[in-house]
């Protein structure tokens, strides 16, 4: 049995305490995993994402798209989106991070980063339409990135290198306590597509 056999059937809480980060490692062969990918890439309607930051609108180089099971309205950097329907494509990956997570999600927010100069600073998804402590599923396509989480309180660290076709989900308190974030490195030239699947309560 590898490594990622054993994630699976027993997922890896990474955090050292006040929240829980499961890693299951790799869900797709690699097969499926250049399937969505290039099904992501080339029919989402991928556009620039907005912020308003100290009352100016910024454009940033990272494309988002929004998909849910109705209209949702989703806020964050003062910026509201509306979610487009399900394709049948996401409804596959979402059902499938259900399965292995053992969580609901009605929504998803997925990014674009074209390589390795693009990231996201530190910040915690704690927006008021979120259901509070629910659970975020993170899956990555494409080229593999480290993400980090800092503590709050203790600003201790803790690293992983999130693999072509993985999942990692979030839940618990652990928005409260962590800050996570996607740091840009040089050594990455292709680009990394990442599906953030989470619950938008009304």
């Amino acid at each position: 049995m590898s490594l990622f056999e054993e994630i699976y059937d027993f997922p890896v809480n990474i955090l050292p305490k006040d929240g829980t980060v499961n890693y299951y490692g790799t869900i797709f062969s690699k097969e499926k995993s250049d399937f969505y990918y290039n099904y992501l890439l080339n029919q989402i309607p991928w556009e620039n994402d907005e912020a308003i930051i100290f009352g100016k609108l910024i454009l940033t180089k990272r494309k988002v798209a929004w998909f849910g099971e109705k209209a949702f309205e989703y806020t964050y950097s003062n910026r509201t989106k509306y979610a487009t329907l399900w394709t049948p494509e996401l409804l596959e990956l979402k059902k499938k991070c259900e399965e292995i997570s053992g969580e609901t999600y009605n929504s998803c927010l997925l990014n674009l980063y074209h390589d390795g100069s693009e990231g996201m600073a530190y910040h915690s998804d704690s927006e008021k339409d979120l259901k509070k402590h629910g659970a975020i599923a993170s899956v990555t396509f494409g080229a593999e990135r480290k993400f980090l989480f800092k503590h709050k309180q203790t600003k201790e660290k803790v690293e992983i290198f999130l693999q072509n076709g993985s999942l990692l989900v979030m839940k618990g308190i652990t928005q409260d306590n962590w800050l996570h974030r996607l740091p840009p490195t040089t050594k990455v030239k292709t680009p990394r597509i990442n599906l953030t699947f989470r619950t938008i309560e009304e």
